[in-house]
């Protein structure tokens, strides 16, 4: 990049409400056939120019053509059963009715790739596209087949390459690995997920990412988070071998949690995606707020290698807000880049 602190969003954008549901995570389409199809396309082109007015700097799809960010990636597999279900636990904080594993796990086809192509067509700003991680991908299924979360781990990380590759094959600068479950099993994150995820970013041209987060601002999240005492330090844990790792940008939540600073010192070399906008809050931040956030996490990651964003996705906030919250994080970022001497 060549401006200094460019901004992006960690994933998701709000629905447009004649498309899903509005402030529902996960709502199931209004529409159907052709009509849903051309439907995902127009709310893709709208996240995009909510990011263009806002001023963002890396624009992504706003996951519009997908209703969750694991699930309708698997579904596209073969090997996977949605309609035998079993009841899990996920990430430790809740039940969730799962597909299951119930054959050899492949990718007939791409799943995203069309998708990718379309984005591609609406701006000549870089692009970031999120696909889920290994690790997150195996928490959110019942796996009767492999009966090893490890084997099954390096089975989706083949998929995921291959994916990656034809993403980067249509143009996308910039291939983001969603992980939220290396915040909660350290030591298979150290032991294989770290390495799952460098598989699945194997021979990559394009730049890679990989976003560790508290989750959506939903209330099995938001409980958790009152259980993890006055520091969240589950960054310490990974970041080490992250550091170490090929992936070049840590994607981690900032704002209005209780996650120390210093941490990021931890990833010392990397590019870091600061997140600066709390996805869990209605409340619209003031540039300064923003501004301040980006400020402190100067103090252990070089200018160059810092790249505002937002928490996580902000799929479950109104269009309104989440408009706000762009233009805040845009806002707050050009404060710190005047105050640096880059007018950008």
């Amino acid at each position: 990049m060549t401006m200094l602190l460019p901004t992006t969003t960690a994933g998701s954008l709000p629905k447009p409400l004649w498309l899903a549901e509005p402030e529902t995570l996960w709502s199931p389409w209004k529409l159907e056939g052709d009509e849903l199809v051309a439907g995902k396309r127009d709310a893709l082109r709208l996240a995009v120019e909510d990011q263009r007015q806002a001023g963002i700097a890396i624009v992504g799809d706003g996951e519009q053509t997908r209703q969750h960010f694991v699930t309708t990636f698997v579904e596209h597999l073969d090997g996977v059963d949605f309609e035998k279900r079993e009841v899990m636990r996920i990430r430790n904080r809740y039940d969730a009715s799962v597909p299951s594993v119930v054959g050899a796990v492949s990718r007939p086809k791409p799943v995203f790739v069309d998708d990718a192509r379309f984005l591609r067509a609406q701006t000549a700003q870089p692009i970031k596209w999120t696909l889920p991680g290994p690790m997150t991908m195996i928490d959110t299924l019942y796996d009767g087949h492999y009966r090893s979360r490890e084997k099954l781990a390096w089975e989706f990380a083949c998929i995921l390459n291959d994916e990656a590759r034809e993403l980067e094959a249509v143009g996308i600068d910039i291939i983001q690995f969603d992980e939220p479950a290396f915040n909660v099993f350290f030591d298979e994150a150290n032991d294989w997920g770290i390495a799952t995820l460098e598989r699945a970013a194997q021979g990559l041209k394009a730049r890679t990412a990989v976003h560790i987060c508290y989750g959506y601002g939903i209330k099995a999240n938001t409980e958790w988070k009152k259980t993890l005492g006055s520091q969240w330090r589950q960054y310490e844990e990974t970041f080490p071998n992250l550091q170490r790792s090929s992936i070049d940008i840590i994607s981690l939540e900032c704002h209005n949690s209780r996650v120390p600073m210093e941490l990021i010192e931890l990833v010392r070399g990397k590019t870091v995606m600061v997140g600066a906008i709390d996805v869990a809050s209605d409340a619209i931040e003031t540039p300064e707020e923003v501004a301040d956030t980006l400020r402190r996490a100067l103090a252990f990651v070089d200018a160059d290698k810092l790249y505002p964003a937002t928490n996580c996705g902000m799929a479950p906030l109104s269009q309104g807000v989440a408009r706000g919250k762009l233009n805040a994080l845009c806002a707050g970022a050009a404060i710190v880049r005047a105050e640096l001497g880059d007018h950008g």
